[in-house]
């Protein structure tokens, strides 16, 4: 029995007279007529008496007509809860990120500026590991992400970048270049490095092992680093030392690990990207709010 079967007799239930029952339903007569019959052979018993005096429900009539009232009720509840969880679903932007986008009130900016063009929409931020670095875009898990630039397949992607920082050399306090105030990059070009995985995205591992500052210099590898935790503990176990954004300098500071300035190495960005060919509203008026809140003024992401 389909839905259509109970919503046809309720109408001629409520109405009866098969006319105006069918007006009601913008439906022929004919075909509303046929589609009850069907209904009582399927029942195996006459729903409505029939005559010249008019239409009357039948004994059986009467005891379908609270329980088709009834699953209509919650059917339609049901179609009520589906659109709400479908706009929901709809309304919620899911934000990658890797690394913590918490520099200088970056989230609340935004979240403000977003929040007042959409108020219904919801913002959920997810944590991503170091093994996916477009933080859940490449998959489609994430609808935006922050991320550290370069992007591997950067065609794929569209972005906003939310801060320029310099990047510092991170090392053991036992190391014997920890009691400088500045460290020169050449300087430590013999040193061992900790990279990121080289099969996970070698633009963004070489970025972060400062090749183009390197003169063709090959990198030396003490350990690959997956977390800040692998980070923090390979750094305590004079393993290697790295490049790190200032942003993220007190993640790795908690004892035993110093920052020094480094020179003859360029900046870092981070990022706010999305998906090249993410059509939706939503999508582009976040990212929108990320460019507004680093610049203070309106800006148009189809020209980012």
């Amino acid at each position: 029995m389909h839905g259509r079967d109970l919503r046809y007799f309720l109408a001629v239930a409520e109405e009866l007279h098969f006319t105006r029952a069918a007006e009601r339903l913008y439906v022929s007569q004919p075909a509303l007529s046929k589609q009850i019959r069907a209904l009582e052979r399927q029942l195996g018993a006459p729903l409505f008496d029939r005559d010249r005096h008019g239409v009357r429900l039948t004994e059986v009539g009467t005891a379908l007509l609270p329980h088709a009232r009834a699953v209509l009720a919650a059917w339609a509840e049901a179609e009520g809860a589906v659109r709400a969880a479908r706009a929901a679903r709809e309304a919620t932007l899911v934000i990658g990120m890797s690394t913590s986008p918490g520099r200088g009130g970056l989230l609340p900016a935004i979240r403000s500026r977003f929040t007042e063009a959409h108020p219904e929409a919801r913002l959920r931020l997810r944590q991503i590991g170091w093994d996916d670095p477009t933080a859940g875009l490449a998959d489609g898990t994430s609808d935006l992400a922050f991320v550290w630039l370069p992007l591997v397949d950067a065609e794929r992607y569209r972005w906003v970048v939310v801060a320029t920082e310099p990047r510092l050399i991170a090392l053991s306090e036992r190391h014997p270049l920890a009691g400088r105030d500045r460290i020169a990059f050449a300087d430590l070009l013999d040193e061992p490095f900790l990279a990121l995985p080289g099969e996970v995205a070698p633009e963004l591992r070489d970025h972060w092992l400062a090749l183009d500052a390197r003169d063709a210099r090959p990198a030396r590898i003490g350990a690959e680093i997956g977390s800040t935790d692998e980070t923090y503990e390979a750094l305590v176990d004079g393993l290697g030392i790295c490049l790190v954004a200032e942003g993220n300098a007190p993640l790795l500071t908690r004892g035993g690990v110093v920052v020094r300035p480094v020179d003859g190495v360029t900046p870092t960005r981070f990022a706010l990207a999305w998906r090249a060919d993410d059509p939706r509203p939503l999508v582009h008026d976040y990212a929108r709010a990320a460019a507004e809140a680093v610049s203070g003024t309106p800006a148009n992401v189809r020209q980012l």
